[in-house]
């Protein structure tokens, strides 16, 4: 029996057809080449040995609580690999939540390097957590003898009496750091502030004076009303605020300051202006919303006070603390 043969054209088609199947072999064989040598590339580093400590602080970091932290960091305790700067690193990511575990991390350091001030520094910040006042005294005497004239933990010695409430021996020890850091206009303000805090004004300006030309002008006005503030000279100090916000309109801490000085001088309609415009200039400060609020509750504004309250918990709703402190509506 004869064949039939293909009706003209139809070879040309089927030829064709064949053509692109086998270009679409060719290209997925490629592709799947492609797929392998990549995938190869991304799992050699799992062949490699790794550096457990830092794999540990890699994912401790991506977490959002100590309680999940724990697990992984304190393993490195016992872990010869780990630098004492790592040990550091995973005592501060435990500090608040865990500091037993982040103590013994800092220990752990300190055996390893007993050299190093930052160790010390760090765990007289956990022994602060602790409440263990003669660790947090014994560990920044040894920073001071680690490091002389390292303004560190006169600094940290500074903060932590503040934060008790000793605002002079706060002041007494941010002298000797900027005794040590005479240059640094952050440590230089710091001492301002401390020593205005402690009713020394006369002696703050003289410090603050020396700081003029290092820091923006508008800035260095805004910290001379501070002062002026705090000695009780409500009407130099606005004079000095409005003409900090004159120099620079978006300065939001001297819109700030000068809606507290408004209203302790009893210009309460101008005072809340100014701290609105202050929480305009600096979405993400709460400062100046909470101060309105605390100024409606004290002025018997109540309907004003629970709308600045419903803003407040909208805008900041993971400071809960400080919306009850600022706007406590009866």
């Amino acid at each position: 029996m004869m064949r039939r043969s293909a009706p003209p054209g139809e070879s040309e088609v089927q030829e064709a057809e064949g053509a692109r199947r086998r270009r679409l072999n060719r290209g997925t064989r490629s592709l799947l080449i492609v797929c392998t040598v990549v995938t190869l590339i991304h799992l050699i580093p799992l062949f490699i040995s790794r550096n457990m400590p830092e794999q540990r602080l890699s994912i401790a970091r991506a977490m959002s609580s100590v309680s999940q932290r724990v697990p992984f960091l304190r393993p490195m305790k016992d872990d010869a690999k780990a630098t004492p700067a790592e040990l550091r690193e995973a005592a501060t990511l435990l500090l608040n939540g865990a500091p037993d575990d982040a103590h013994a991390l800092v220990l752990e350091a300190e055996r390893r390097n007993p050299l190093e001030v930052e160790t010390q520094l760090l765990l007289a910040r956990i022994c602060d957590v602790e409440r263990m006042s003669r660790c947090v005294s014994t560990a920044l005497s040894r920073a001071e003898t680690l490091a002389p004239r390292d303004a560190r933990p006169d600094l940290l010695r500074a903060e932590l009496q503040e934060k008790d409430g000793d605002v002079v021996g706060a002041a007494e020890a941010m002298e000797r750091a900027h005794e040590k850091a005479p240059g640094d206009p952050l440590v230089g303000l710091r001492y301002v502030h401390l020593l205005s805090a402690a009713k020394r004004g006369e002696e703050a300006l003289a410090v603050l004076q020396k700081l003029e030309g290092r820091l923006p002008h508008a800035r260095f006005l805004v910290e001379q009303g501070r002062v002026h503030s705090r000695e009780g000279h409500d009407a130099e100090a606005v004079k000095l605020f409005r003409a900090a916000v004159a120099e620079d309109p978006k300065l939001s801490m001297g819109f700030f300051e000068l809606g507290l000085a408004w209203h302790r001088l009893g210009q309460v309609d101008t005072a809340e202006e100014a701290l609105r415009q202050a929480d305009r200039l600096d979405r993400a400060d709460p400062k100046a919303l909470a101060a309105l609020c605390a100024i409606q509750v004290e002025e018997r504004r109540i309907d004003d006070a629970r709308l600045t309250r419903m803003d407040l918990e909208r805008r900041f709703s993971g400071q809960p603390e400080l919306i009850r402190k600022s706007c406590s509506i009866p």
